[in-house]
Order: structure tokens, then sequence, then C-alpha cells
């Protein structure tokens, strides 16, 4: 481990003796330092010392009901804001209670800097009280990891964690400090900067790879972009639509891409993959030139690969070089951050490409297979309830989901115009993260308005934070789309299993507005299509939180749709 005091070239600068503090007011000095405005927490045992110097430190500690709660909505806070969300947990159950969010931030690259207690030095090993290997534990799911073993060391490694978790690709670092190190006296030494000859992310491409790309896109007679969530982490969301309308090329997204190319722009085809649009997937599986920044092609998107783009030339841009050619082979490419890579393409001299007729044809593709349903009866059509949303927001909201077919139907049906406005989880599809992260976004934006649309599965996985919410009279709008059923498991089991419905419906629930009623929440039920739309347009008007329990017909499924083991071409369920 190494101490930033030790640094030569550092200690030889120095003019005053540094400050002597504990280990736990070093950990309020550097939140400071790093200009942390929020932690999410929970105490325990290992972790009073720290909560001790938090103590009317000025730094705002939001407690949540459950530490996955508290990571949840420090992921919310970091998809928001683009800064670290940080999260305090005790040793034992404390720290293992964050391994979903750990996990789940890992696969979404968040930047997220855990900060675990661990029991004394003296009896690690020995099975003490809430002992857990933490940094055994989390080792695969997170960016990096410490265990402090001197407050000496402390200064350092939060000035690392913080630069590792928040560079190159974005992900979780875990910072775990046994208690009598929180008790240590040290020099406070946190200005040099952190000396990490072994991680130098590559933010600037190769400018040699960036003319092998003008020269293909000379070439081309259907290109398409492929935009991920490396477009909104790099913040290239302008650069982005620049290129695409220099070259008038159309744009697909990922799931957790979407906002970073406005869904009201004429060359936008929605979003890819296993629910994405007709004109989307027929893009990507029929273009010559595949034009990637910062999508991993995971496999919700790919379908069968020797289906996915057979005759393009794959151009993938990213700042993670180990994403380059792990999925999908990779013709050019392009170690970088995106909005470097786009900046350079949008500066360089080139010859657009003639492509009016395969722009035309997507273009009514997408017109003539936009996402559908059929409304039938009174009952109501959860697509339908994700327009009415959009429509009286005005697509301006944040939207957080859980995950399930109502995250899709948010995917498929609120147009999102802004970047960082969408937050849910893509590759680790963690159920119950919606209602927490909700709590991290409205933190991070607290006058933008926020609507949670959740599943009644996953919301009973991490309802206990609807205290955090009416503790705080965050005004989170919560809206329960109620099936009655794990609904995407339950459409599996449909299309899969022969209706076998194994331990996938849910005969039995809560009453939510008593729940609602016990946390102090306004709330309402609405059951009847007729009265959609005037009870969502007031329930989104109203002052602070509120939650709403929509009964949604329970055998809808999620259309379009790609089977596993299909290809792109092979979509079911597009509009008739």
């Amino acid at each position: 481990m190494r101490v930033m005091s030790e640094n030569p070239d550092y200690t030889s600068t120095q003019t005053t003796q540094p400050r002597m503090l504990s280990g736990a007011d070093m950990l309020v000095e550097v939140l400071r330092k790093e200009q942390v405005e929020v932690v999410f927490g929970y105490p325990g045992g290992a972790v009073l010392p720290l909560y001790d110097a938090l103590y009317e430190c000025g730094i705002r500690h939001v407690l949540a009901r459950h530490e996955q709660g508290a990571i949840h909505a420090a992921e919310g806070y970091a998809r928001v804001t683009g800064k670290p969300g940080v999260v305090i947990a005790t040793s034992g159950p404390g720290a293992t209670n964050l391994v979903t969010g750990l996990a789940d931030a890992m696969l979404d690259s968040l930047p997220i800097v855990a900060i675990t207690g661990q029991v004394a030095k003296s009896v690690i090993g020995s099975d003490a009280f809430q002992e857990t290997s933490i940094i055994g534990i989390s080792t695969p799911i997170t960016k990096h990891n410490y265990q402090i073993q001197h407050a000496s060391e402390l200064p350092g490694v939060f000035k690392e964690a913080f630069h590792i978790a928040n560079t190159g690709r974005k992900g979780p670092v875990l910072v775990d400090i046994p208690k009598d190190v929180a008790g240590e006296v040290a020099p406070f030494i946190y200005d040099a900067p952190p000396q990490l000859p072994g991680y130098q992310p590559n933010v600037v491409p190769h400018v040699m790879q960036i003319k092998k790309v003008l020269n293909q896109l000379e070439l081309c007679h259907r290109p398409v972009i492929l935009a991920g969530a490396g477009v909104l982490h790099a913040g290239a969301s302008r650069e982005l639509r620049l290129f695409a309308e220099r070259f008038g090329i159309p744009v697909v997204h990922t799931l957790l891409g979407l906002g970073g190319f406005p869904a009201d722009h004429p060359l936008f085809l929605g979003m890819g993959g296993m629910h994405g649009s007709a004109a989307a997937n027929t893009a990507l599986y029929e273009t010559d030139l595949l034009l990637n920044f910062g999508a991993r092609f995971d496999d919700r998107l790919t379908g069968k690969l020797a289906d996915f783009a057979p005759t393009a030339t794959v151009v993938h841009v990213d700042i993670d070089p180990a994403e380059i050619g792990k999925n999908v082979p990779t013709n050019i490419p392009v170690v970088g951050d995106a909005r470097e890579a786009l900046s350079l393409l949008l500066a360089a001299e080139a010859k657009s490409p003639e492509i009016s007729h395969w722009r035309e044809k997507l273009l009514e593709v997408k017109a003539q297979t936009p996402f559908w349903y059929v409304q039938e009866g009174s009952v109501i059509k959860p697509q339908r309830l994700i327009e009415q949303i959009a429509r009286h927001t005005n697509s301006e909201a944040i939207v957080v989901t859980d995950v399930g077919q109502h995250q899709m139907w948010a995917a498929q049906f609120y147009p999102f115009v802004h970047a960082n406005r969408w937050v849910t989880s893509g590759g680790l599809g963690t159920m119950g993260f919606g209602l927490p992260a909700a709590i991290g976004a409205q933190i991070a934006e607290p006058n933008r308005q926020v609507v949670a649309v959740v599943g009644d599965a996953g919301f009973q996985m991490t309802l206990e934070e609807l205290a955090v919410v009416a503790e705080l009279n965050l005004p989170i709008k919560i809206v329960i789309v109620n099936n009655g059923a794990l609904g995407m498991v339950r459409q599996w089991q449909e299309l899969f299993y022969e209706e076998r419905y194994s331990s996938s419906l849910m005969n039995w629930q809560p009453d939510y507005l008593k729940l609602a009623e016990a946390y102090g929440i306004p709330s309402l039920q609405i059951r009847d299509d007729g009265a959609l739309a005037e009870c969502v347009g007031a329930f989104l008007a109203a002052p602070g939180p509120g939650l709403l329990e929509c009964l949604v017909a329970p055998m809808e499924n999620v259309y379009p749709m790609i089977a596993p083991g299909h290809g792109l071409h092979q979509m079911v369920g597009v509009k008739p």
C-alpha cells in the first residue's frame, strides 16, 4: 500500500507541517476535498468512529433503511450527476448488503466510492463478531478495492479511489477501514496527484484510427450509429448529434444509452435489441458500417452473434480496451473517450456518403412499425400509462425504473430528449433498484420532477426506503405498474414454458394505499382507463411525494421481441 507522504517529489516542496488527524477525521477532510455533497449510509459498530466524525461536519448524510437502498441511491445520484456516489456501511452484514449494488454499478459503469468498516486489525481472521472478508467478496465486482492498514495510508488511498472511480471506464471502488485505523493519528497530506503508473486510461484516440474511420465512412452505403451509455458518461451528447447530422447517419441507442441522442430527432431510430424497435434492429442487421460509440455489445442487444451486423465493417469506440472485440469482432478499434473521438471526427475533413436511399428506407420502417398496443375496453394498458406520464411531464422528467416489463415499456414509450434523465439497471437487471435510485436522483436534482416507475414485485424488495422519501419529503412520484405477477418471468413462461406459471403469479399482495398511508405518503389507485389521463395529470401535479397504484392488464406482454438464440431479423410482435 502506498503512502502519499513518502513521495519524495512532493515532500520536498512542503513548506508547512501537515496536520495530524485521526483516520476518522481524515475521512471527513477527504470528502470535503473531493467536494462530496451527500453521503448515503447506515451506521454500525465498526463505523462508529467514522460516524462520530461525520456528526455536525456539514456534509449531508442520508440514512437509508437498508444498505442495498443506500448504494442504489448512490447509483441514482451518480447516474444523474456524473459524480461519484458515496456510500458507507459497517462490517459484516452491512458490507455484504452492498454487494448487489457494487455488481450493478460495475456492469453499468457507475462511479461509486463505497466505504466499509472492518473489525480491528488485531482480530481480523479470527471470525470476530461481524467480520467478513469484503475485500475477497468484492474483488470480482469492483474496479478496485483497498483495505487500509494504517491511518497514514488513508489520504493516498482515497485520492486514488476517487480518481479510479471517476476516470476511464467508471466504476465502483471499495475502501475497507478497520475500526482501530479510524482512531490512529497520522499526517494528512492530500494534494499530491495519485501515483498510479499501472493505471493510465487512454482518453484521446489514435489519429490513425480516426482516419481509418473516416476513410470507411466515405466508402459505405448503409452506415448506422450505435450509441451506448459511454456517450452519456463522456458528456458527448452534443457531439453525437452534430456528427449524426453532419453525415446524415441514423442513430440507434442501447437501453442504457437512451437520452444521449434526442428521441424526437428525425435521425433517431429507437432502441435496439431484444425489445427494440423494428427500425433499429433492421439497421443493425443490414448495415455495412456499424459505428459503435460507448456500447459493450451485450447479449440483450446483439441477439444471436452470428446474425448481428453480419455484413458490416465494425468500428468500436470505447474507453475500455477490454470491451473491444470481446463479443463482436471489430475491424477498426478506437480506444478512447467517446467525446474525444467524436470531436476528432467532427474536426476532420471528410466527404459525406450518399446514403439517402438507406436513410429513407429506415425512416419508412420506423413510420410503419412504431411501438404499439391495442386498447381493449376499460382495462388500463401499461403502454398507455407510460404515454400519459410522458405527456404530463412533457418528456422532461427524470424517469427511474425497476427491472422487468414496466422497464421495457418505459424505454419504449417515454421519449427521452435530454441526457441523464433515464435511470435504470441494465447489465445486472436488479429488481429493487427503482425506489432507492429515485431517491438518489431526486437528491441530485431537487428541482426536477422524478418519476419512479416500478413493478409490484420489485417495489416490495426495497419498499422500506419509503421512510426516506417521507422523512425528507422528497417529491418523488412513485407509480406501481401492478399486473399481479413477476411480469417478465410470467411472459417467458407463457412463451417458452407452455404457460406453466411456476411461482410467478402474485395472488396475494399488500394494500399499497395503506402501506403509503403508514409512511404518511398520499396515494391513490386507478383501474379504469377512462380515469387514467385525469388521474395521472393530477397525481403528477400534486406537491410533495405520492404513490399511484395502477392496476393494468395482467397478461399484457412486451413486444416486439427477439427470442433467445435468434437474430435481430427474427423479431416477433412487430406492429401488424
